[in-house]
């Protein structure tokens, strides 16, 4: 009797441990890292920010979206060394809101949107400012990520968090253009 019930008991820890061991593998193998919907947003005007955004959206399984200007910038739009420039005249004037190309259909079935683009002059690029002011973001998560030569990410947050106050904005973080996947998975995991 004895040997009988350690044999249905065994058994029946041993079923215990194969289900649990399936169900776990097939939820890393088969589901992003979140239940909630993640949106990729991104501006990258030589390339950069779009190769981080990339990998970005493939390891939260996110969607992605390009922010582009209606006018995109020439090499001389972007001469940061030339006061009149396009982008240095934008960058002075923070009222300054860059039509974009097309917009987003529907925001609102998204939880968090990461946001992405080059550093200039220590903060987004105006036309990060016209993405957020043209969506309600209530309720939602802002995740600003930038890329840059050397600057720090700045107070993009603090803008972001002003042009979308009913939304929760985090610091973000300025990321090397060769990131890992490894690195934005568990950067992005903090945020999910």
């Amino acid at each position: 009797m004895k040997k009988g019930l350690f044999i249905v008991f065994t058994g029946l820890v041993l079923m215990c441990i194969l289900a649990v061991s399936v169900g776990v593998s097939t939820k890393a193998e088969g589901t992003s890292m979140t239940e909630k919907k993640v949106l990729v947003a991104y501006f990258s005007a030589t390339g950069v920010t779009k190769k981080v955004a990339e990998r970005l959206a493939k390891v939260t399984k996110a969607d992605l979206f390009e922010i582009k200007p209606a006018k995109p910038y020439t090499d001389a739009d972007l001469d940061w060394m030339n006061e009149q420039s396009r982008s240095s005249v934008e960058m002075k004037d923070k009222s300054c809101r860059p039509e974009m190309a097309s917009k987003l259909k529907d925001i609102s079935k998204y939880e968090v949107v990461f946001v992405g683009f080059p550093v200039w002059w220590y903060r987004e690029p105006s036309i990060i400012d016209t993405f957020i002011e043209a969506y309600d973001f209530s309720g939602k998560t802002i995740v600003p990520f930038a890329t840059s030569g050397g600057s720090p990410i700045g107070d993009s947050w603090e803008n972001i968090q002003e042009l979308a106050p009913n939304a929760k904005v985090f610091r973000g973080k300025c990321l090397p253009a060769n990131v890992t996947e490894d690195s934005l998975k568990t950067w992005a995991a903090e945020h999910l």
